[in-house]
């Protein structure tokens, strides 16, 4: 299996580069962690949320799943990774940021638009956003050049932040100053990050000075 493989001789390049180039902070991690952001992602293998934001092992604190979805806390019938997770970073870890981080082209937001029948696990998952697709499917139906996968992967990340403060625990750190949430896009395509807005509720681009080409 070459992919397989490629993975060992990728360990063997960590191991032999950058483990040991921080090996400080190798030591330092190994005896606990204590990351000040958590970050909601999505499993696409395309957006990697610790390149994208250029972070160290141990900076940031990850959850990843299918479109980057928080289910609400009414949801919640026993086990939930999304939940567990959560509750770890907010109530032990006491992060100080979670960011819903979304991204364009995202396949699960294409499968919630059009959901196949033989895909039914993913099917189930994705339907976490139908409050957020029938409102962007509403709105298309009176203005039909709206763009319903790019709409919908913005509806979702506010609907992630909404769900986001059913949990009582990240109502009362954020009430209290503890916590703060935040939005996010990445489009791999132009390798631009928008921020939403509080204020404005719109996803601003973040400005980066580029060298130019040559």
């Amino acid at each position: 299996m070459p992919e397989f493989r490629a993975l060992i001789e990728g360990f063997r390049r960590f191991r032999s580069g950058q483990w040991r180039e921080q090996r400080l902070r190798y030591d330092a991690l190994a005896l606990g962690q204590a990351p000040k952001v958590m970050v909601i992602a999505c499993s696409d293998s395309r957006v990697d949320p610790t390149r994208v934001f250029d972070t160290a092992p141990g900076q940031m604190f990850v959850v990843r799943n299918i479109a980057n979805l928080v289910p609400p806390a009414s949801a919640i019938q026993g086990q939930s990774s999304v939940a567990a997770a959560l509750e770890y970073a907010v109530e032990v870890l006491k992060v100080d940021y979670v960011v819903v981080f979304g991204h364009a082209r995202c396949g699960g937001i294409a499968a919630a638009l059009q959901p196949l029948p033989e895909n039914r696990y993913i099917a189930s998952w994705v339907e976490l956003i139908a409050p957020a697709r029938e409102k962007v499917l509403a709105a298309a139906a009176i203005a039909p050049d709206i763009d319903c996968q790019a709409a919908l992967e913005q509806a979702n990340v506010r609907l992630g932040l909404a769900n986001l403060r059913t949990y009582p625990f990240v109502a009362a750190a954020e009430r209290e100053g503890r916590l703060k949430l935040a939005g996010a896009l990445f489009d791999i395509a132009n390798g631009e990050l928008r921020i939403l807005d509080a204020a404005t509720d719109r996803f601003e681009p973040v400005p980066v000075a580029l060298a130019a080409e040559t």
